[in-house]
């Protein structure tokens, strides 16, 4: 069977290689184990547009935004962005929030939450990041075009939601290495 290894250290057939236990022959031990989740993911499943970043507050009920607002299209799927239980879904002052407790992260758990949002979890439900846990609504959101809040607490502090994310998720596409001398003026004419 061969074998590709990844950038996270998981091992994983290589493409066309038979499945565990297949024609090949018997599963090596722990084959049937589940290959653990990256760990973290956007929760509209690509980076979108920032309409609004992190401004905490000076003071508890001081001015500032206590999270992200992500531009999205009304319908857009949201995702769990790390693997949890979902500790809400429903309305608050007539808008759906998503809110989910997140795993390992400590007592209090870090929550996350996440509204304007129709939710399909229910209370209880677990979920692994990149699950599906509800879609942005079309009103109630406090943005100019439609958007979806993610917020992150821990009891009643509010977080950067974006301390979630590993840095390679944070920026769009690859790294560009620039040349030691010079910089380049763009492509020949």
């Amino acid at each position: 069977m061969g074998l590709t290894v990844t950038a996270f250290g998981v091992t994983l057939p290589a493409a066309g290689a038979a499945a565990p236990g297949g024609a090949d022959g018997p599963a090596p031990p722990g084959a049937d184990v589940p290959i653990p989740a990256v760990g973290r993911a956007w929760p509209v499943g690509v980076r979108p547009p920032v309409t609004r970043g992190w401004d905490p507050p000076m003071t508890e009920y001081g001015r500032g935004h206590r999270g992200l607002d992500l531009t999205v299209p009304s319908g857009t799927p949201v995702r769990a962005v790390a693997p949890g239980r979902v500790s809400f879904a429903g309305r608050v002052a007539g808008r759906g929030v998503v809110s989910i407790e997140l795993d390992s992260t400590g007592d209090p758990p870090l929550r996350t939450t996440y509204e304007p949002v129709r939710a399909t979890a229910k209370k209880g439900d677990k979920v692994t990041p990149g699950d599906i846990v509800g879609v942005v609504e079309p009103t109630g959101s406090h943005c100019q075009a439609s958007c979806l809040h993610w917020g992150l607490l821990r009891a009643d502090t509010y977080l950067d939601p974006l301390s979630l994310l590993p840095p390679w998720l944070l920026h769009r596409g690859p790294s560009r290495l620039l040349p030691v001398i010079g910089v380049p003026e763009g492509p020949p004419t």
